[in-house]
């Protein structure tokens, strides 16, 4: 157990404390959007949140459950920031975390803008598309991917869950605040990428061509469906070039963060290493 910074309130002893109901109110899809903050659950998830400049307002700390070093890293960016701690006892903590990794910390933070018009593009950028996904695993999935693979940007088509879901930011392992983020509907997204000269690389199952035989150099959007249902029709434009990944067993897919991590690597590959500055 390590010794967290002194909370600046008293600590919260009461799971029936009007704070905590309130904070616990966030886990709720519509309170998020009505208030514009979500719950960051977790010492690395939180330590990535503020090295990338997201605002947190309030953070929750159980003295007894810190230790490691992304906690140590994630006190010490707070203390920097200013950032109001406060306590609780363990009681409280489980009420106010979710998931069997509890590590002391939870905060709450404003959520980034998703705007289509508020990303900013290199000038051949990796985009990943996603439609209708709905589970926030699989989206936490894909954005770790898109953070290895070194996509620009993540952009969510007619999205059936929000982007900052707490369940997105660990499943993510925190990923979903370093790679950029948009979310708008289907029509949209598509017109954006034409707009911008982003071709379209689509990943469907009764597609005729392998992806090893496309071409994913240049500005470049990798479409993926949802879970259930695929792509919509809406991609089966003209200017959309389709793809598959051969399946050699029984089922006919696979899971989309799997096809993500996939054709991103493919992508990065015919683009060529970029190694991480040392």
């Amino acid at each position: 157990m390590m010794r967290p910074m002194e909370p600046d309130q008293p600590e919260l002893t009461s799971t029936a404390n009007p704070r905590v109901k309130s904070v616990v109110r966030l886990r709720d899809r519509r309170e998020r959007e009505r208030t514009g903050r979500t719950l960051i659950d977790g010492a690395r998830e939180l330590r990535r949140a503020i090295d990338a400049g997201v605002t947190i307002d309030e953070v929750f700390v159980c003295a007894s459950l810190l230790r490691g070093a992304d906690a140590r890293a994630a006190l010490d960016g707070l203390d920097e920031a200013g950032i109001p701690l406060r306590g609780t006892n363990e009681t409280v903590f489980a009420k106010l975390a979710f998931g069997e990794r509890a590590e002391g910390l939870v905060a709450i933070a404003r959520v980034p803008s998703t705007a289509l018009a508020d990303l900013a593009l290199p000038a051949e950028p990796l985009v990943v598309v996603l439609e209708g996904v709905e589970k926030p695993g699989n989206l936490g999935a894909v954005l770790r991917s898109a953070d290895g693979a070194g996509a620009d940007a993540l952009v969510a088509a007619s999205p059936r869950t929000d982007l900052f879901n707490p369940n997105v930011i660990r499943a993510s392992a925190g990923t979903v605040f370093g790679v950029p983020l948009a979310a708008a509907p289907r029509d949209e997204v598509f017109a954006w990428l034409v707009e911008h000269g982003i071709r379209i690389v689509a990943a469907r199952v009764d597609a005729t061509t392998a992806y090893t035989d496309v071409d994913l150099r240049g500005p470049l959007a990798i479409a993926l469906g949802s879970e259930a249902d695929g792509l919509t029709d809406a991609w089966r434009d003209a200017t959309v070039e389709a793809v598959r990944l051969p399946m050699l067993g029984v089922a006919d897919s696979l899971n989309v963060s799997v096809t993500a991590a996939v054709l991103l690597y493919e992508a990065r590959r015919q683009r060529g290493s970029v190694e991480p500055a040392v």
